[in-house]
């Protein structure tokens, strides 16, 4: 924004520039030769002003421009770290599933275990009070 303000007031210096000459020209009451002198001088003037203001807007581009670079960079590095901090939660998060998974598959295999013996005790006694019946 600053940049374009900087180069809207160069844009309007040289044309004012201009325009001061050309006017001072038409109404000068100098001899030829004295106002193309003086017409000579201020234009070295002109572009030497004019050279010293794209030299400024210049060096201020330069500068806004190292530091957008410079805040680019930071945001790249938060991003990164960002997303180690994700991958890391994420890893341990994947670990902590693998984990709960193990523990519920054991869970489950000492219930269908214990299933299968409460079900082959019963299974016994049924089959002992019907021998007892049965003798």
């Amino acid at each position: 924004m600053a940049e374009n303000r900087g180069l809207d007031f160069l844009k309007g210096f040289i044309i004012g520039g201009a325009v001061g000459a050309i006017v001072a020209l038409l109404y000068a009451p100098k001899s030829g030769r004295e106002t193309r002198e003086e017409l000579s001088q201020k234009a070295e003037e002109f572009y030497e002003q004019a050279k010293k203001d794209y030299d400024r807007a210049l060096e201020a581009a330069k500068k806004s421009y190292e530091k957008a670079m410079a805040r680019l960079k930071e945001l790249e590095e938060e991003a990164k770290k960002k997303a180690e901090e994700m991958e890391h939660l994420v890893e341990e998060m994947v670990e902590k599933g693998k984990e709960e998974v193990e523990e519920s598959k054991s869970r489950l295999k000492k219930a269908i275990e214990a299933g299968k013996t409460a079900f082959m005790e019963e299974k016994e006694k049924k089959e002992k009070k019907e021998s007892k019946k049965k003798a």
